[in-house]
C-alpha cells in the first residue's frame, strides 16, 4: 500500500486504531512492526480472512496512536531506522536501505 494523504482509522476487535497498511504480506508486516515499535508505537496486527488455504496470508498493520499518519511521519522525517537514521519514502517502501538523499537523487 503506497503512502497516501488520507488518515485511515477504525477498529480492530475493540481497539481503536490508525491503519498503517492493509493486505500486506508477512515480510512487510514484520518490517513495519519492527520499525514502528522502535519508534515508540504500539502495533496491532490482524490477519486478513482468506478465501482458501492456497492463498497467501495477508495482514492489516495498525497502531493505537489515533493521530499517527504514516505519510506525514515519513515526509516530515519523524521516523528513525533501527540504527538511528531518518526514514525516507524509499526506505519505508523497502526499495533501498539508503536514507540519503532525502527524496531525490542528485546526479553529482
Amino acid at each position: 500500500m503506497a503512502l497516501g494523504g488520507k488518515h485511515l482509522f477504525g477498529s480492530i476487535e475493540d481497539q481503536r486504531v490508525t491503519f498503517v497498511e492493509k493486505k500486506t504480506d508477512e515480510n512487510r508486516k514484520d518490517f513495519l512492526k519492527k520499525l514502528l515499535e522502535h519508534n515508540g508505537f504500539e502495533v496491532v496486527i490482524q490477519e486478513e480472512k482468506r478465501k482458501s488455504e492456497e492463498e497467501p496470508q495477508l495482514y492489516t498493520v495498525a497502531v493505537t496512536d489515533m493521530v499517527f499518519n504514516p505519510t506525514i511521519w515519513v515526509f516530515e522525517r519523524k521516523l528513525k531506522t533501527l540504527d538511528g537514521r531518518k526514514v525516507t519514502h524509499e526506505y519505508w517502501n523497502q526499495k533501498t536501505e539508503e536514507t540519503k538523499p532525502q527524496y531525490w537523487k542528485n546526479s553529482k
